[in-house]
């Protein structure tokens, strides 16, 4: 889930998607006519169903969901009430009160396939649109205008104090605005409430068929269990362990999306299994004290950009039994050797003839930055190594930032070193107190070792995931020319926080060559 910035959909579809023995919930068709709350009388819409309820037998659904301050969920329990109501032919109170909609048996459709529950988003959308004076709506657009001021004051300073210091003036300028920065971790929960982040996760075969499997494959440890769902996003892990038999699921997230995955999760008819949480797993309360299983898709560039994984080992310690389960259970980070002569000319050396013109100026701190990219399994000239694993079920927070030692041989005769390439493996372990797989073994060898065992790769030479690779690509200046098969690597491998935003990651990198001079560089993931 998380570490997922402006990436491309890598893997739509795979085999095992199409070849496997489990269905997917498909929603029936929608029904097309809308029944009154209060006789047998169809609509085209919801609109002219209310309207009719509203003129012929005085109920204004709309009213009462604004009187009572109902969100989608109340909307729904009221539409329920009513029908509830009527059918057993009992009369409604003279004025609704938000203690008649208490219990949640009213958000079990009273109606089968209710039109009106299907379209219900819409309806309060629609009307919250429409009934906004236009005195609210001028605030609103007020405060908008000011938050963009506010923005560009912000744009226009940093411009300023980039261009002082390329020129060499270092006075502290004016500050032009008082608006205070936005929390890091903020900007990050905000991120997640995009559909277009989610639509690539879920796209992306190799991690939503991993967690398809191991929960499918492995109903006996879901059936009649608690599960704990970290970062649940739009709920599709949630609905997986639903399926495979879970008495209880609690959907965590902080992000907005939250209120589409409520949707989605009723919509599928999850909502008794299912119980959605909005906020931080430290902050919220959550209704049990232990679970039995913790799913999460926390997993990051890098493994460990936008730092999610703390939060997991957080819940771990606090709500996960002795005998519980974790998924993915451990992660195994490589790295090597790349030489890459396409990558480099098309991104560093084209800046030097644009249309015949010198852009030289756009390759300044072209060098700083981690890149992510899919990378052909042709570019890895050197042996990977396994440098670091993460056994979830032991691993302590401080233990995430680390310096590791790594080696390499050349495979094959290069030009040129241009840098390494960073990747990771996820594996899924049936039994709570066996130890992560070893460090060389890899996602096939995994799977293969025992009934249950899923695994996936993230690296060269694989089907491409939506975190493709972290590529550390060194400066001409750093590397070395006309390697030889054979050649030794050696060096180290550095894990940190960035200092300006503790969701972001600074990876190092040390290297000899043949024993040779040390020598170092950094590189920042923001």
């Amino acid at each position: 889930m998380p570490g997922n910035r402006d990436r491309d959909s890598a893997s739509s579809a795979s085999e095992s998607s199409e070849g496997s023995d489990w269905q997917d919930v498909e929603p029936d068709e929608e029904p097309s006519t809308v029944v009154s709350l209060f006789d047998e009388q169809t609509f085209p819409n919801p609109k002219e169903m209310l309207a009719y309820c509203k003129d012929k037998h005085n109920f204004d659904l709309l009213a009462v969901v604004k009187r009572l301050g109902l969100d989608f969920y109340g909307a729904i329990k009221l539409v329920n009430y009513v029908r509830s109501k009527v059918q057993h032919n009992q009369p409604l109170p003279e004025q609704i009160s938000a203690k008649d909609l208490e219990d949640d048996q009213y958000l079990k459709p009273v109606l089968e396939n209710d039109a009106l529950l299907f379209t219900l988003d819409e309806v309060l959308e629609a009307d919250q649109e429409t009934s906004a004076d236009p005195a609210t709506r001028a605030m609103a657009l007020e405060e908008e205008l000011e938050n963009l001021r506010d923005q560009f004051a912000n744009y226009r300073l940093t411009v300023e104090q980039t261009l002082d210091k390329r020129w060499g003036d270092d006075t502290e300028p004016t500050p032009l605005t008082s608006a205070p920065k936005k929390d890091d971790s903020e900007y990050y929960f905000e991120s997640y409430a995009a559909h277009e982040i989610h639509e690539t996760m879920l796209k992306d075969a190799v991690r939503t068929d991993a967690y398809r499997d191991f929960i499918y494959n492995n109903k006996q440890l879901f059936k009649d269990k608690v599960v704990l769902d970290i970062g649940c996003g739009t709920g599709i892990l949630s609905m997986f362990c639903a399926k495979a038999g879970a008495k209880q699921v609690i959907a965590v997230d902080k992000s907005d999306i939250m209120t589409k995955a409520r949707e989605n999760i009723f919509n599928n008819g999850l909502s008794d299994v299912i119980t959605c949480v909005k906020g931080a797993i430290e902050d919220v309360v959550l209704p049990v004290d232990k679970v039995d299983v913790i799913v999460s898709e926390w997993m990051g560039y890098f493994l460990l950009y936008e730092a999610m994984l703390p939060s997991v080992l957080y819940a771990r310690d606090r709500y996960l039994k002795p005998d519980g389960i974790l998924a993915p259970s451990s992660a195994t980070m490589w790295i090597a050797p790349v030489a890459d002569p396409e990558f480099v000319g098309d991104h560093i050396h084209y800046w030097r003839d644009v249309y015949g013109f010198d852009f030289k100026a756009m390759q300044e701190g072209i060098y700083d930055e981690a890149r992510i990219e899919v990378v052909p399994k042709e570019s890895v000239c050197g042996k990977p190594y396994p440098f670091k694993v993460l056994d979830l079920m032991t691993v302590k927070k401080e233990e995430l930032f680390f310096t590791e030692k790594w080696e390499s041989t050349l495979d094959k005769d290069i030009d040129m070193l241009d840098g390494f390439l960073v990747w990771f493996d996820n594996h899924f372990n049936t039994n709570h107190d066996e130890p992560a797989p070893a460090p060389q073994v890899t996602p096939e060898e995994w799977n293969k070792q025992k009934q249950g065992n899923v695994a996936f790769s993230t690296g060269p030479f694989t089907t491409p995931t939506h975190w493709k690779q972290g590529y550390l690509l060194m400066p001409p200046d750093d590397s070395r020319k006309d390697l030889k098969a054979g050649t030794k690597l050696t060096g180290e491998i550095i894990y940190t926080v960035a200092e300006d935003n503790a969701r972001a990651l600074t990876v190092g990198a040390k290297w000899a060559i043949n024993d040779q001079e040390m020598k170092s560089r950094s590189w920042k993931m923001k």
